[in-house]
């Protein structure tokens, strides 16, 4: 559940809102039946009905919904909109929608239930050559000198201020990524396309990504940055490249569990995967530094390490 006032930085972020704004704009017909995935305070949805559409149906768990349900009538649209309080994966229509818009992401697209409640929607709710916006999502990794978000992560870890060893949290606190800001002066190797997210067509929520990069220059690395750029409709997307003005995404960074010197020429590769459990995600990566012969396997759930055992059994499933 997001606070109001966390509702309100998304809609303040124009860099987010206003392609949402534009696509939904250049998609809505007058027959079009829309349904706002995840609607929050009614904005997308409210919007829908201001540029034409014939009827709108807007999910939403949380709580603003009422504020969307006052937005409705305030803006003279309740005749034309319908709200449902629930899951969506509970919620059937009177009729499928032609466009089906959404931002249930979180720093990166799989985050809690966004695949999977845009898939049951594609399926069941969507008519047939229905829009859905956003239609792809497209992940972006690089390795990076970060000792500054390194630090943070590890530093209340290892420092005696009170004269106690802490150092018991530094394996769990590597073992967990985290939303930062990464500069791009940090980068350590070009930036690869490593997966795509296409909503028209994805069955399983979860991913599984390899890479190989050739460090440009030498330097000490710290993890994994990783972003994405969204595909909303044609000629409509936005990036949250850490060389682009800043979005309230941000970008994920997956630590290592120590520092790298790297020099230039030598060969990073990493595996990075998330499966879906129990509505949120297990995260691993495994880094090779292939000329060092280093390996780091990590990998986390709600914070926690898991165990070999616990992933081998999700593996195997």
């Amino acid at each position: 559940m997001y606070s109001l006032h966390f509702y309100g930085e998304m809609i303040a972020d124009a860099l987010r809102t206003d392609p949402h704004v534009e696509a939904l704009r250049q998609r809505v017909k007058p027959d079009s039946v829309v349904l706002d995935l995840g609607c929050g305070p009614g904005l997308f949805a409210l919007l829908a009905c201001k540029f034409g559409a014939r009827r709108v149906y807007a999910v939403e768990t949380d709580n603003a919904i009422n504020i969307a349900r006052e937005a409705a009538v305030a803006n003279g649209f309740a005749d034309r909109i319908e709200f449902f309080q629930k899951m969506s994966t509970e919620v059937s229509l009177p009729e499928p929608a032609t466009i089906i818009i959404s931002d249930l992401r979180g720093v990166l697209p799989w985050f809690t239930q966004n695949v999977t409640t845009i898939i049951d929607a594609r399926e069941r709710l969507l008519a047939p050559g229905g829009v859905l916006i956003p239609r792809r999502d497209l992940l972006w990794a690089t390795v990076v000198e970060a000792p500054q978000q390194f630090q943070e992560i590890v530093g209340p870890w290892q420092d005696k201020k009170f004269e106690v060893d802490l150092s018991a949290g530094v394996p769990k606190i590597t073992n967990t990524w985290r939303k930062t800001t990464i500069k791009p002066e940090g980068f350590l190797s070009e930036a690869v396309c490593c997966a795509t997210l296409d909503y028209t067509e994805v069955v399983s929520p979860d991913l599984s990504a390899k890479t190989l990069w050739r460090v440009r220059r030498t330097g000490t690395a710290h993890g994994v940055a990783v972003w994405f750029d969204a595909d909303l409709t044609d000629g409509i997307g936005f990036s949250n490249h850490p060389a682009a003005p800043a979005l309230i995404y941000g970008q994920a960074f997956f630590p290592f569990p120590r520092p790298v010197a790297v020099r230039e020429g030598e060969q990073v590769k990493v595996k990075l995967r998330a499966d879906h459990v129990q509505n949120d995600y297990v995260w691993s990566w495994t880094t090779d530094f292939v000329d060092q012969k280093i390996r780091f396997e990590q990998s986390t759930f709600y914070g926690a390490p898991l165990s070999t055992e616990f992933l081998k059994k999700k593996y195997a499933q």
